[in-house]
């Protein structure tokens, strides 16, 4: 991902924040047949304070991705949408496309069983609290010759990021006015609504010291 110093986003806390918020990933190797990508969930590592996330694939996505062997990026996307040249006022604009987005690239820890367990248990946890009635990993009808059936099927990895690119491109070069237009826009119910964009554009604005 080009970068651009405008748009740059390295606090780790907002970093955090997005993967914890935005957990399915896309994971991309090279390989000695091409470039293979694959997607599943990802958490933030709960033992550690940094960029640190895990996860698990299934089988044979280790061995296609010669997980443990070789560098992986982890896509992580936030927010996106379409900008209308319309939204910035009369004069000559283009369309253009708002984003959050990160890149995190290691190369991956592959997990003992026990570990790849923890983080499998903590995946349906993260996700399924939020049902009424919980179907959580080790609960009936699930019993543990069936869950440890289940581990056996995947491969579970811990990745810290030797290197990090990330963007928010969120009308950051634009007056505070348009940023305020293109944020109610997004706000309305036109074809193009988005309020997931328009709540991380409010953030980003909030934060953004008054002219």
């Amino acid at each position: 991902m080009r970068q651009n110093p405008s748009f740059a986003l390295t606090d780790v806390g907002e970093l955090r924040r997005l993967i914890e918020h935005n957990p399915w990933a896309t994971l991309v190797s090279s390989t000695p047949d091409g470039l293979i990508a694959s997607h599943y969930a990802v958490l933030l590592d709960q033992d550690r304070d940094d960029l640190t996330v895990v996860g698990h694939v299934g089988k044979p996505d280790d061995l296609i991705h010669g997980l443990g062997e070789r560098e992986l990026l982890i896509v992580i996307q936030g927010p996106h949408g379409y900008i209308s040249p319309g939204w910035y006022g009369d004069g000559p604009n283009v369309p253009t496309w708002n984003f959050v987005s990160a890149h995190l690239t290691g190369v991956p820890e592959v997990l003992s069983p026990d570990e790849n367990l923890r983080v499998l248990d903590r995946l349906v946890a993260r996700f399924e609290s939020a049902q009424p009635d919980p179907r959580l990993l080790w609960e009936r009808p699930n019993d543990a010759a069936f869950v440890e059936r289940l581990e056996r099927g995947t491969v579970g990895f811990r990745l810290t990021p030797t290197r990090v690119v990330a963007k928010r491109k969120l009308s950051q070069n634009r007056p505070h006015e348009v940023v305020e237009h293109i944020i109610e826009q997004l706000g309305a119910d036109g074809a193009f609504a988005n309020p997931a964009l328009a709540a991380e554009m409010r953030r980003a604005l909030d934060a953004r010291p008054r002219p």
